[in-house]
């Protein structure tokens, strides 16, 4: 575009057309600022995606539970902090449960159970595989609510008890890498829309 603007301006005072020269670049280059310049509107929406922190708070549907999120581009499937994992028999499927850390008070622990979809192979930086068991789960980030696939994983030495992968963020959400907990999540599944609207 900067090629093809020097291209005009220079054909245009080579053929002596200063006057028109100067509006046609005027014009054109006050076109290009204005496309460069990114929107200051904090919530703004990019091509139909709701645009959000690289750190965020979520909500999960069932229990109602509020935890902070890392959003990562670079991770294919979300994964939950879970501790105290036991696998059981429920209408003759694999269930599980397990205990989330209560971030609104970190002495306690909610119990969450959820049917496993299948177990998936992760291999560790020591070269070594583990099995871990996927849940779906529904989760609200911002105003989405989607229910997607969830890796059970003891997560108790990171910072973020959620980590939010590409099944989660696809098509819906862009990463703003410059902010953090830009808003909360406020989605009617969740039961989080009036407490947002209080805040």
């Amino acid at each position: 575009m900067k090629m093809f603007l020097m291209t005009i301006c220079s054909t245009l005072r080579t053929l002596r057309i200063s006057f028109l020269a100067a509006v046609v670049c005027f014009s054109l280059s006050s076109a290009m600022v204005n496309a460069a310049e990114p929107s200051s509107d904090p919530d703004q929406v990019r091509g139909g995606k709701e645009l959000l922190g690289w750190v965020e708070w979520v909500a999960f549907a069932k229990p109602s539970l509020k935890l902070k999120a890392k959003l990562d581009s670079g991770a294919t499937t979300s994964s939950l902090n879970a501790v105290n994992l036991k696998s059981f028999e429920k209408d003759g499927e694999e269930w599980v449960s397990f205990d989330v850390l209560n971030s609104q008070d970190q002495t306690k622990m909610i119990r969450m159970e959820a049917p496993v979809v299948r177990h998936a192979r992760i291999r560790r930086h020591h070269g070594k595989t583990q099995e871990r068991p996927v849940v779906k789960l529904g989760m609200c980030l911002g105003s989405v609510y989607r229910e997607r696939q969830f890796t059970l994983v003891d997560r108790s030495n990171f910072s973020y008890q959620v980590l939010i992968g590409r099944n989660f963020m696809r098509g819906y959400v862009v990463i703003d890498v410059d902010e953090s907990f830009t808003r909360d999540p406020a989605c009617e599944e969740t039961g989080m829309v009036e407490k947002a609207k209080r805040k």
